[in-house]
């Protein structure tokens, strides 16, 4: 049977992770995952032509699907919706199989040529985490949802890397207190929207607010759209 594209990319992703504790997703974990496969270097060229980066991002796509795949297993159903999206960062982040990998891509994606794919990944989980709870906001609050969970995320993400206590459990602690941190700003938010002082003086920003459209789902990155008014 013919490997297919994606047969290959898995094969050289689990290849790579051999590596990657030792010299980072680079290119000499690259080629090394290309010997370790017996693959040809022009077909593995091919497959990823930016070498290990993009088995990197292959790496976190993995974690996204398992993260997923947990979210539709569980029974959410009991918790408070902020419980739900404290889990399902916490599904994320128990998805990871090797810290070690994780580390490094944090180290790959800091650098300046990669700190867009970097923060794309980190966006494109909490798209899916928001999309996986029902979220149906078509306005400015999509893009806030996303943006302060990419906050929470990396900010746990990086919490977690340095957490050594059982079950990660100081990492689940500084998740909550920082959920419950966005909880206040928003309770905030709303008691400055509602006050008649105020209003007068929101009527500009939330006008403007208010045409900021949701981006399309095909293709998913589309960088959103204002609306026309008509």
């Amino acid at each position: 049977m013919t490997a297919t594209y994606e047969d290959t990319k898995e094969q050289l992703l689990n290849a790579i992770l051999n590596h990657v504790p030792f010299d980072g997703w680079s290119e000499t974990s690259f080629r090394a995952a290309i010997a370790d496969c017996d693959l040809d270097a022009g077909l593995a060229q091919a497959i990823c032509p930016r070498g290990a980066v993009d088995l990197a991002l292959a790496f976190h796509a993995r974690g996204d699907a398992a993260m997923l795949e947990r979210l539709r297993t569980e029974d959410l159903s009991g918790l408070k919706f902020r419980d739900k999206v404290a889990a399902a960062v916490r599904f994320r982040l128990q998805a990871v199989e090797d810290k070690e990998a994780v580390r490094r891509g944090v180290t790959l994606f800091a650098l300046p040529m990669h700190a867009a794919d970097g923060a794309r990944a980190v966006w494109g989980t909490c798209d899916l985490i928001w999309d996986a709870l029902g979220d149906s906001s078509e306005d400015v609050n999509w893009y806030t949802k996303r943006a302060t969970l990419s906050g929470v995320y990396s900010s746990t993400l990086l919490y977690w890397l340095g957490d050594d206590s059982p079950g990660h459990q100081a990492t689940w602690e500084f998740l909550d207190r920082r959920i419950e941190g966005v909880m206040q700003f928003e309770k905030l938010k709303a008691q400055v929207n509602s006050n008649p002082l105020l209003k007068p003086f929101l009527a500009v920003p939330n006008w403007l607010a208010g045409q900021v459209k949701a981006p399309l789902k095909a293709p998913r990155d589309l960088p959103g759209s204002l609306s026309s008014g008509k």
